[in-house]
């Protein structure tokens, strides 16, 4: 049996080197394709195409943010002056007040977010290492990987709650089906009633009447929805052994077992039937909402 996945799910993979600590994060929820999108520090811009380019090889829907921090050693931690930011930020306040920059404002301008960067310099450094950013590219496909373990965990969930829902369902048809037997009967019941109601004197040609009532019963037929609906639940089961990606189709299946469950119910003639119908429709319903969870 292959293995279903879900989308959502969280890892975390972290190491140390001697310029300091690194630690991969990646989440994943649901989405309609595959969105990757993915957080670095400056410098690190290569990661951004591996980890890119690995994802499809792990998962083929989801939107997925994965996230890459640095923490450098002891010492190592050195501020950087981003010296273009300042310039246009003491020219943008000279123009306006139209006097040199004094020394307080200057200071003050070295608060501006963006403008020192603690440890970017060295941050920049580590990033134009090919080993380093070999290493950590490595790192972040082992948390795609990790992610990719959580995702099938909750597959396995999922896997358990649609087949629960399926033998519900299962149940549901074969009691529609010993109540659809009773259909016939029911309908002619209720015709010969309206009958006597508007015809006391019995002016109705008795054969007329017949063919009126096997037409009724032939249009009350559910066998066709019955048999369509039991396929469904083969071709249900089908889907959830074949294992992720099979969330498109197990969304489409759903539409066709509601669509079967809304025929049973407009056909039937009994309160019974109407019910066991409107109990396939609840259940299709959750059906259709676990599997929006399924990659």
């Amino acid at each position: 049996m292959s293995i279903l996945s879900g989308m959502t799910g969280f890892a975390r993979v972290a190491g140390e080197a001697e310029w300091g600590s690194w630690a991969w994060e990646a989440k994943s929820v649901n989405g309609r394709g595959l969105d990757v999108r993915v957080n670095y520090p400056p410098g690190f811009e290569a990661l951004d195409r591996a980890i890119k380019s690995a994802a499809p090889k792990y998962f083929q829907r989801g939107s997925l943010q994965v996230a890459l921090r640095i923490d450098l050693a002891s010492g190592a931690d050195t501020a950087a002056v981003n010296t273009v930011l300042l310039d246009a930020l003491a020219s943008a306040v000279e123009k306006r007040t139209g006097t040199p920059l004094s020394g307080e404002v200057f200071a003050s301008l070295m608060n501006v977010k963006g403008v020192v960067e603690a440890g970017a310099s060295n941050l920049r450094d580590i990033g134009s290492d090919e080993a380093v950013v070999s290493l950590l590219a490595k790192a972040g496909e082992e948390a795609l990987q990790a992610l990719q373990a959580e995702r099938r965990r909750e597959g396995g969930v999922l896997a358990e709650l649609l087949e629960g829902l399926v033998a519900g369902m299962e149940d549901l048809r074969e009691k529609a089906g010993a109540l659809a037997d009773t259909q016939p009967a029911l309908l002619k019941e209720r015709l010969t009633r309206q009958l006597d109601e508007l015809d006391p004197d019995s002016r109705v040609d008795k054969e007329r009447m017949a063919a009126e009532i096997a037409l009724s019963a032939a249009k009350a037929d559910v066998r066709e929805e019955l048999d369509r609906l039991s396929a469904h639940f083969v071709s249900a089961r089908e889907l959830l052994a074949g294992g992720s990606p099979v969330g498109r189709k197990l969304d489409f299946l759903a539409q066709e077992l509601n669509r079967e469950a809304n025929t049973l119910c407009s056909k039937s003639v009994s309160l019974d039937l109407t019910n066991a119908g409107l109990g396939l429709k609840g259940l299709i319903d959750q059906f259709k909402e676990q599997a929006a969870n399924v990659e």
